[in-house]
């Protein structure tokens, strides 16, 4: 029988900032977040085909491509992203960065959670539903970052309605 390879099906991606504090509700930071995806598709390592940023925590929907790691990748990803966090909180003297201080052997700083949450997705049907929970997500009663999926601006929601890239890494889950 042969080895069915788990790094090359989309996936939905889940990684919440440490506490659920909201650090993701500043644009810079969401901005961090914006470029290393852009990093990672242009090295083609990565496929994005939706995703969310919230005040706290990200969705996505991704693929890692061939020849790539999906521990490898996520690992790249976040420890990016917490670096670029932790010089951008140093470089603007923010004394929100005091409460990312860890008592841990390997650090000092932690900004994301420790287990994100990587499902495969198998079915169109699954592939829907959790693209549509991405882009309705803004629109929760207790976010309310939103009247419509498309008018949140840190989304793939609006590139769905008008097939507009404004990040340049979205791919659509039908090409």
């Amino acid at each position: 029988m042969a080895e069915i390879n788990f790094n090359y099906h989309p996936q939905f991606f889940t990684a919440t900032i440490l506490e659920w504090k909201p650090l993701l509700q500043t644009d810079a930071f969401k901005d961090i977040i914006i470029k290393s995806l852009l990093f990672l598709a242009n090295e083609k390592s990565i496929v994005v085909y939706g995703f969310v940023i919230m005040p706290n925590h990200i969705h996505l929907i991704w693929q890692i491509q061939d020849g790539y790691k999906r521990d490898a990748i996520q690992m790249r990803f976040l420890k990016f992203t917490a670096q670029q966090f932790k010089f951008k909180l140093l470089d603007t003297d923010d004394a929100r960065l005091s409460l990312f201080l860890v008592n841990a052997k390997d650090r000092q700083y932690q900004f994301w959670e420790r287990n994100s949450l990587s499902t495969n997705l198998w079915s169109p049907g699954v592939f829907t539903q959790k693209l549509d929970y991405i882009h309705n997500n803004p629109l929760q009663q207790k976010w309310q970052l939103a009247t419509l999926p498309e008018d949140y601006k840190y989304s793939s929601a609006r590139f769905y309605l008008t097939n507009e890239d404004n990040f340049g890494f979205l791919k659509h889950h039908n090409e």
